[in-house]
């Protein structure tokens, strides 16, 4: 069983003193010709020798005794600076420990620390030969420790569950998974198994996994003080789509190990609430099933009655996120919580109208979407609104049942899917919802090409901000 919590990864930031460590120090853009005069006659030398072009991310290693590294500039423009500069920085530099000894902003005191750790991270467990590579970063003082070290792990976490393949992550893989984060905080965890979700009446996320030989399930994690304000996470766990019966092309099935990357990104962000012990009262519901095909699969034209008692007509059973998400959110909702928040990669539609690296959000709370547009920005985990335009509600009509699963047009696929899902939530529950690709399509510092976390570092940003 491969491990979930890829620890090492973390390890590449310590809370220590090295008194052998290696100095790091950031010279600002504005302020070269000052730090070019202050240099000795043997390091002037050396960087006439070693010429750099004095833009933003140039380093110059100056020597030190014996052949050593004595201390590194780096070209600072803290304009362009973001936590992908200091990924590319740590990427760059051979083993050792650094430290950096310019005075930073606590902002960029824990971007620096994040963007470091991003930059080591690496899924090798299926490779037979390991790359050790690792140098280590003394976190900044006035950077918090325990926050930023629950942001690594947590977005680790999301990575490894989204670049497990489906053969080691599948629906039973995933529910083991969370048991085990459930364990390490003290936090319950009920997993409904394949019939019993028909008799508790889940009958959606029964219907889509039913014909995978791993058997269906919704997975419940609960955390935290029963009188805190109570946040629940849903999370998109589609372990592999085949598309069903409405089959996907080949190679649209690649990367669709990745459809649960909803699930792996309420599990991250979990991750980071508990560990540093956010005052709030967590649920984590995740519907956990594969999209397959077999003599039982659920078929287009189908009628299924969710849990909250809507009839759905299936137009398409490609459109499977939205009816296993469907139960989950009604369930949510009987709380009656504070917050809910959904995390899907829920359709293609999100990723015409914003790439892949700009997951849209969801929401009517104008509060709560004008905050997240000012954290999101802060923090480098880029997000943007798209409507909950009404008028599109009527694309979703059925003239045999009370709904539809697919919109009528092609057009506004990820505002109709939005809609569908708003239609399960309870009224006057502040919920958002995020339709995130869970992915990097190539290679760049500190995101290599796979799985990745999207949007939950500005969501535990804006928790920790109103219940921190």
């Amino acid at each position: 069983m491969p491990k979930y919590i890829n620890t090492e990864n973390h390890f590449a930031v310590i809370n220590s003193s090295d008194e052998n460590h290696i100095p790091l120090h950031l010279i600002n853009i504005n302020e070269l010709d000052e730090w070019k005069d202050s240099l000795s006659d043997t390091h002037t030398s050396w960087l006439a020798a070693n010429q750099i072009k004095e833009k933003h991310g140039d380093l110059v290693k100056f020597p030190g005794e014996g052949g050593t590294i004595g201390n590194i500039s780096i070209i600072f423009d803290a304009k362009k600076s973001d936590p992908w500069f200091f990924s590319k920085i740590a990427s760059s530099l051979s083993n050792g420990t650094y430290k950096i000894e310019t005075d930073l902003p606590n902002n960029q005191a824990e971007m620096a620390a994040f963007g470091w750790a991003m930059g080591h991270y690496k899924f090798d467990q299926y490779l037979k030969e390991k790359n050790d590579k690792c140098a280590v970063l003394i976190a900044p003082e006035n950077c918090n420790f325990d926050h930023i070290s629950a942001i690594i792990n947590g977005t680790n976490l999301t990575r490894d569950l989204v670049n497990i393949p489906t053969c080691d992550m599948g629906p039973t893989e995933l529910a083991d998974a969370s048991q085990e984060l459930a364990k390490e905080y003290g936090a319950a965890c009920d997993i409904t198994v394949g019939d019993d979700l028909l008799e508790k009446g889940y009958e959606t996320i029964h219907t889509v996994g039913r014909a995978a030989e791993k058997e269906p399930r919704l997975i419940d994690i609960t955390w935290g003080d029963e009188n805190d304000p109570k946040i629940t996470l849903i999370g998109k766990g589609v372990c592999f789509d085949t598309g069903g019966l409405d089959i996907k092309p080949s190679s649209a099935m690649l990367t669709m190990k990745k459809d649960m990357g909803g699930a792996a990104h309420v599990l991250g962000l979990a991750q980071m609430i508990m560990e540093v012990g956010l005052k709030i009262r967590l649920r984590v519901l995740i519907p956990a099933v594969e999209n397959n095909i077999s003599a039982n699969a659920f078929r287009p034209g189908d009628i299924i009655k969710s849990y909250e008692g809507t009839t759905i007509e299936v137009g398409n059973t490609d459109a499977e996120g939205r009816l296993v998400l469907c139960d989950a959110i009604a369930l949510a909702s009987e709380e009656n919580p504070e917050l809910m928040i959904d995390f899907a990669t829920l359709t293609g539609a999100a990723r015409v109208a914003m790439g892949v690296d700009v997951p849209p959000y969801f929401t009517d709370d104008e509060e709560l979407n004008s905050k997240l547009l000012e954290i999101q920005h802060d923090h480098h985990d880029p997000l943007w609104p798209l409507p909950l335009y009404t008028p599109y509600r009527k694309m979703l009509s059925s003239s045999i049942a009370d709904i539809n699963n697919v919109g009528s047009s092609g057009f506004g696929g990820a505002i109709t899917a939005a809609l569908f899902l708003k239609h399960f939530v309870g009224k006057d529950i502040p919920w958002i919802h995020f339709d995130v690709y869970a992915w990097n399509a190539s290679d760049r510092p500190g995101k290599p090409k796979g799985g990745e976390a999207m949007g939950i570092r500005a969501v535990f940003a804006y928790l920790s901000e109103r219940f921190g």
